[in-house]
């Protein structure tokens, strides 16, 4: 899967647990709680979201590097083609 496609699907359950975000505004390296304003809650809603989507797990130690869409995009790079 390309980075493009990964990026999308982000910001497709991004948008999906956070409703209310213009993904139009979402920077690469806007960290999604501090800049963007989502909760605790919202950000675990959305690795639920992407556990589900992607079929992969996400252990909490790995949560720092879902931060930022540009992290999350190279952590699904990874873990993805991982699986391939």
């Amino acid at each position: 899967m390309s980075s493009q496609n990964l990026r999308t699907a982000f910001l497709e359950e991004l948008a999906t647990v956070f409703p209310d975000i213009d993904l139009a505004a979402v920077g690469d390296d806007d960290h999604l709680q501090n800049d963007l304003g989502l909760d605790s809650m919202d950000f675990l809603n959305l690795v639920t979201a992407l556990h589900k989507r992607f079929a992969l797990p996400i252990p909490e130690t790995d949560y720092p590097q879902l931060a930022m869409t540009a992290l999350a995009v190279r952590y699904l790079s990874r873990t993805v083609g991982q699986r391939s």
